[in-house]
């Protein structure tokens, strides 16, 4: 799934809030089928991408990992 997402842990320099709100885009896109919603469920696909860029900055913030960070593909 979700193969255009990349590997955000570990990155040098660090995966900016917007890389973190990209990946969160498009696994919503992915998850819904909608590239861009309708008005009907902007809302909804919205709120979605902000909780999922919350997430992820949440669990970004919080592994901790023992390898050296990757140089930025």
């Amino acid at each position: 799934m979700c193969r255009s997402i990349k590997t955000l842990r570990g990155m040098d320099p660090p995966a900016s809030p917007d890389d973190v709100h990209a990946a969160a885009l498009q696994f919503v896109r992915k998850v819904s089928g909608y590239r861009q919603p309708s008005a009907t469920n902007a809302a909804a696909f919205d709120a979605a991408v902000e909780e999922i860029t919350a997430v992820a900055s949440r669990l970004l913030g919080d592994l901790v990992t023992g390898r050296a960070p990757a140089a930025q593909r």
